[in-house]
């Protein structure tokens, strides 16, 4: 302890001699770890970036040099302008225990094994012909998740939708990695490319398969399933926007009586919802980022948070409205630095269009074959919207409705007489 009034006047002697991002006052030895050590992370972080630096905000944590992204320019100079730089990840304990080495694709270092690795997912694993071919899967664990929901309302005044919503992207994304009922599954892929190898930079061990497949469990499970419970807890606090979306739904499917994919396409108020309702990197080099220079070895987080609630891109950035999509004409393909529910760059999360198409098939099925109404004396008002921070930005609390099934068979016949009329006229 008796080093650190001499650590001090060092430190300012570098910031003097090198422009650093600006950022909160620090302690001897934590850092700025104190300004941090509360319920929702990304909350604070935002609050200090306000004050502190609102596009890029400096941070020590312990021993560890942090940056803060928090505006969609300073995002693009990271994901974009200096995509290579910052592609990298930091070496986590995490990623050696559980990803065997960092094996993975979300946290292992960039270079020539991760280029490898993320080619043959998104190439061979989750192209537009891999998702398409697991369409008969997610249609029929959509038929199970709401044959779920009708059995549990039988029983009860009410049902764990989180509960539910989990077990059925569990179950879709197991038998896409496992079989069970597509051709060949994830996991034959890479068992193939492991025994051919003729094709490979590095030999793709056990511990690299054993790594992709639980990094891909792990991101589909928990993306599909929050992002689903968040759309519907927005649709349970905006009655109006439910209607919308519900009425679109029903006039879609209205002549099958049941949703597939095969219209999905037509629901495009269901997709401004979802839109609506929607892992730090490393400088492997010195950078210059809007005029302040970012040491090699600083952690960046590009808090995506902040960046879809920024004033100037969003106006009313707090209030669910789906609607100022059509005057945002942008895609979930991190071309638009003010939206990246993905990422952006190099590092872009290979699996978005295998989510998207999840979530999309589950919340038609929500919207389709049920109404929905709150607990007893809950209100649309006064309707928690805890968060819980994780990888994912949760709820905190699961989510509980009260499913009423809707008869369709009611609606096809009315459809099917207004046809007859129309053909006798």
């Amino acid at each position: 302890m008796l080093l650190i009034p001499n650590l001090r006047p060092r430190r300012r002697l570098v910031e003097k001699l090198v422009k650093l991002p600006p950022g909160p006052r620090k302690l001897p030895v934590i850092g700025n770890l104190h300004q941090l050590i509360c319920e929702h992370p990304h909350h604070r972080l935002r609050d200090l970036a306000q004050k502190h630096g609102p596009h890029v905000m400096g941070l020590q944590l312990g021993e560890l040099s942090y940056i803060v992204i928090s505006s969609p320019e300073a995002a693009g100079e990271v994901l974009k302008a200096h995509d290579l730089s910052f592609a990298t990840r930091p070496r986590l304990l995490v990623s050696d225990v559980v990803f065997y080495g960092a094996k993975d694709i979300a946290l292992a270092p960039y270079g020539a094994y991760w280029r490898q690795v993320r080619k043959i997912c998104v190439v061979e694993l989750l192209s537009s012909k891999r998702v398409l071919s697991l369409r008969p899967v997610r249609e029929s664990e959509a038929a199970k998740l709401t044959a779920a929901i009708r059995a549990a309302a039988a029983g009860s005044a009410g049902v764990d939708i989180g509960k539910l919503l989990v077990s059925s992207t569990c179950s879709f994304t197991f038998r896409a990695a496992f079989g069970m009922s597509a051709e060949e599954d994830l996991v034959d892929i890479l068992l193939n490319f492991q025994e051919d190898g003729t094709e490979l930079d590095f030999p793709l061990t056990t511990e690299s398969i054993k790594a992709v497949v639980l990094d891909m469990f792990l991101a589909g499970t928990e993306t599909s399933s929050t992002t689903v419970q968040w759309t519907m807890s927005e649709l349970m606090r905006n009655p109006g926007v439910m209607q919308k979306a519900q009425e679109e739904a029903r006039r879609t499917f209205a002549c099958k009586g049941k949703v597939d994919e095969e219209d999905l396409h037509n629901l495009t108020y269901l997709d401004l919802v979802i839109r609506e309702s929607l892992v730090p990197r490393e400088a492997r080099e010195t950078v210059e980022i809007l005029g302040y220079e970012i040491p090699s070895g600083t952690k960046v987080i590009v808090n995506a948070w902040a960046i879809g609630r920024d004033p100037r891109y969003w106006k009313e950035a707090d209030k669910f409205f789906p609607e100022r999509f059509l005057d945002h004409p942008i895609d979930y393909k991190g071309n638009n630095l003010e939206f990246i529910p993905f990422g952006s760059g190099r590092r872009m999360c290979p699996g978005m269009s295998l989510a998207l198409a999840n979530v999309k098939l589950i919340l038609a099925n929500l919207l389709y074959h049920f109404d929905w109404k709150l607990s007893t004396g809950i209100t649309h008002e006064n309707f928690d919207m805890s968060e819980s921070f994780g990888s994912m930005v949760g709820r905190k609390y699961s989510l509980h409705l009260i499913p009423l099934p809707y008869d369709a068979r009611n609606c096809l016949e009315g459809w099917q007489d207004g046809v007859q009329l129309l053909g006798k006229d």
